[in-house]
């Protein structure tokens, strides 16, 4: 029988925690990017101009159909030979995070892109008549009326995207980045003490996103109508 020895953990909590960060700036930029990304998608998809729309559907089905861990290992393996010669970067310089963030981000802002989709189409269609008869073009009409009506009707959904952006953080393994998993796992096989420090990531994950969703569950019952 297994003896569980959590001695490790505390004299790794610094590693664990430059791990976390990783985990947290990838979620944090690829969220804004991919929300904002997919605010052009959604608007471009729903747009009377046959090739906008022809390009964000192809865009979004191409990457809701391929694996998020095959975009990442393309990013990992493209990206840093495109930014060292487009920006004179001597080869070998580090560029796994930002390979990372850039591959989260495209990945994420098709799926975004649906659930902004569905926000903007879940406002009457009155609103953005309405709009026109104040004299509002299309665009203007979209940033001040349309879009802060769908924006607070997706913001648990966005939210509970955003949980699933963090949850997938741990595939970065193949970058070699060490994100919060990725730092668990080092650990853990260094010390051998793998089993501990695996059920303590897998706590960590379960209490950050427990918080979350029921975060995302306040907002729901707040923007509830009666």
């Amino acid at each position: 029988m297994h003896e569980f020895d959590w001695s490790s953990i505390p004299g790794a909590l610094p590693f664990l925690w430059e791990g976390m960060q990783t985990s947290l700036k990838i979620t944090f930029i690829a969220m804004v990017v991919g929300i904002v990304w997919g605010t052009l998608l959604a608007m471009m998809r729903l747009s009377s101009v046959r090739w906008l729309s022809l390009f964000a559907a192809s865009y979004v089905n191409l990457f809701r159909a391929i694996p998020l861990v095959m975009v990442l290992l393309w990013f990992f393996l493209i990206v840093p030979r495109f930014i060292e010669e487009l920006f004179g970067l001597p080869p070998g310089t580090d560029l796994r995070l930002a390979s990372a963030m850039a591959g989260f981000a495209l990945f994420e802002s098709a799926y975004y892109s649906e659930i902004i989709r569905a926000g903007i189409q879940s406002v009457p269609k009155g609103q953005l008549s309405a709009c026109y008869a104040l004299g509002m073009n299309y665009p203007q009409a979209m940033r001040f009326v349309i879009l802060p009506q769908a924006f607070r009707n997706m913001v648990p959904l966005l939210l509970t995207q955003g949980v699933i952006l963090f949850q997938d953080t741990s595939l970065v393994y193949v970058s070699a980045l060490a994100d919060f998993f990725g730092a668990a796992y080092k650990v853990g096989d260094r010390d051998g003490r793998l089993i501990e420090l695996l059920l303590f990531a897998g706590v960590v994950y379960f209490v950050i996103c427990f918080a979350i969703s029921m975060l995302v569950k306040h907002v729901q019952k707040k923007h509830r109508p009666a």
